[in-house]
């Protein structure tokens, strides 16, 4: 089988994974999942665990499980794939994480297997920070935007099956075995079955193709990038790690064909010892610690990590208080916030083809900019209008909607915009782990801000205030470091060169 079907076959295995995710509308992954998980899941959930007898903290136990094993593993898995350059095996075995997980929330015997069932799945969620490593080191950096894109709009599919399939999975009444299947444990045999499907797909459809080659070009120069040879491949699959890189210098650009280069075009430079040839988890540790250290406290990566956890702080913290507000204002039933929920999924879905096609003619940071916008005129707006909903009935659901309409639509803006460029500042030798981190905090986010936004339901004022205050931070953090939003070049390369001697010896 030729180089390009086995892209085409892995991509497409990349998107049933994040499709698959997406149905399983519990996973805290992406911007909206945790909308989904109000909509459909916490009705059911609840009445689920008050059959096993639980008490009501259990509900915001089995919540949050999700999430915080999910927030431990990415990391691990991450740092996994740069210490072997391969994803295949980690995804087969967070798989069968969620694999078993599905099938212990099938059984149900008792609240503590429900837990441990969603702490179990949860795990398996750490595959998806290995998978953006592999994106990274399978993308042109001027593809990988609407890679992503394409990639997350997989996900938002997924979370708009998912609620159709739970109006089938919801008149379920059978024994198969001793198991009972009904509205609260098919949906966990149901994932279970899929979960099952996708490992085969993995198996025989994903393979770890090698990294692509990085190279300066002419920007309007076209590129026909034919399969790499046995050769490339070789040459590939151990990246190296430059001297340029160990002070500082990352990004997907950074290559030792490059430095070198671009060393031997300008002879008068003082002379610069060769690359370091050692991977990054092969250097001594103290080192290496150092390195990753620098790497997170640069202001371009904290700008970038601050944009996912406030982001998703806000949304979280927004979508938990939306069914007490419908309920309130409008008198919503389930199958009002159902509808409520999937017409705003359809929303993202428009705004990352948005984002698929702005990203073909804008900057990263251009598209972040524009994201970060429309979320400060939605929190203004929630702030003047939601607050305290003055008027008529038709009045307030116009607000509403307006509210909601403009949340939502902001929020491809912001995740594809800083996926993408968070890729480029970091280095490519530890993009899984670094992946890990920034899927982490975003992890963290989606249970601080459901505490936050379930804390103030009656204090609409101090809660949507906060969040203000967090987005203008956020805006003011971007408009400084507006410059060093862009990928490193070679002249950020070269202008580290002066120390690196030392670091060769």
């Amino acid at each position: 089988m030729d180089y390009q079907r086995k892209k085409k076959l892995t991509f497409s295995t990349i998107g049933l994974i994040f499709l698959f995710s997406g149905v399983e509308y519990e996973s805290a992954k992406t911007l909206v999942d945790y909308a989904v998980l109000k909509a459909v899941i916490l009705p059911t959930i609840w009445r689920y665990l008050q059959t096993l007898e639980a008490a009501p903290y259990f509900l915001g136990l089995a919540m949050s499980a999700f999430s915080l094993s999910g927030l431990l593993s990415g990391p691990l898995f991450g740092y996994w794939s740069d210490r072997t350059q391969t994803t295949k095996k980690i995804i087969l075995l967070c798989n069968l994480f969620e694999i078993i997980g599905n099938f212990m929330y099938f059984m149900g015997y008792s609240k503590w297997l429900l837990l441990s069932s969603r702490l179990l799945a949860g795990i398996g969620t750490g595959a998806g920070s290995s998978i953006f490593g592999f994106l990274t080191r399978s993308t042109t950096s001027e593809d990988r935007t609407t890679v992503f894109a394409a990639v997350m709009a997989c996900r938002q599919a997924g979370l708009l099956v998912g609620p159709a399939l739970n109006i089938f999975l919801r008149l379920c009444d059978f024994h198969i075995g001793p198991f009972i299947v009904n509205k609260y444990t098919a949906p966990g045999l149901f994932m279970f079955l899929l979960w099952i499907l996708l490992q085969l797909a993995v198996v025989f459809m994903y393979w770890d193709l090698p990294p692509m080659e990085r190279r300066i070009s002419n920007p309007h120069e076209e590129e026909n990038v034919p399969g790499p040879s046995e050769e490339e491949v070789e040459e590939e699959v151990m990246p190296l790690m430059t001297s340029q890189e160990l002070v500082g210098s990352y990004g997907s650009v950074t290559t030792s064909s490059m430095c070198k280069g671009h060393r031997s075009a300008e002879p008068n430079d003082s002379p610069v010892e060769s690359p370091v040839t050692l991977p990054t988890h092969e250097l001594p540790t103290p080192f290496r610690i150092s390195i990753t250290c620098q790497e997170f406290l640069r202001e371009e990566v904290i700008v970038l990590l601050a944009a996912q956890f406030i982001t998703l702080f806000n949304q979280t913290a927004l979508e938990t208080m939306v069914t007490p507000l419908t309920q309130k204002y409008f008198n919503f039933k389930e199958l009002e916030n159902s509808v409520m929920y999937c017409l705003g999924g359809v929303v993202v879905i428009v705004g990352f083809l948005l984002v698929h096609w702005l990203s073909r003619h804008f900057t990263e940071r251009v598209v972040l900019a524009i994201g970060l916008t429309i979320c400060n005129v939605s929190c203004i707006w929630c702030l003047i209008f939601l607050a305290n909903p003055l008027g008529s009935f038709s009045w307030q659901l116009t607000e509403f909607i307006i509210g909601v309409f403009l949340q939502t639509l902001g929020l491809p803006f912001v995740a594809v915009a800083q996926v993408s460029l968070f890729s480029k500042v970091t280095s490519e030798s530890t993009q899984g782990f670094s992946q890990g981190v920034r899927r982490s905090v975003g992890g963290l986010a989606t249970i601080l801000g459901p505490l936050w936004g379930g804390g103030l339901t009656e204090n609409m004022y101090i809660m949507v205030g906060a969040m203000m205050a967090l987005l203008i931070l956020l805006t003011i953090m971007l408009a400084f470091s507006y410059k060093r939003l862009v990928e490193p070049t070679v002249e950020h390369v070269e202008s580290s060169q002066p120390s690196t001697s030392g670091l060769s010896t």
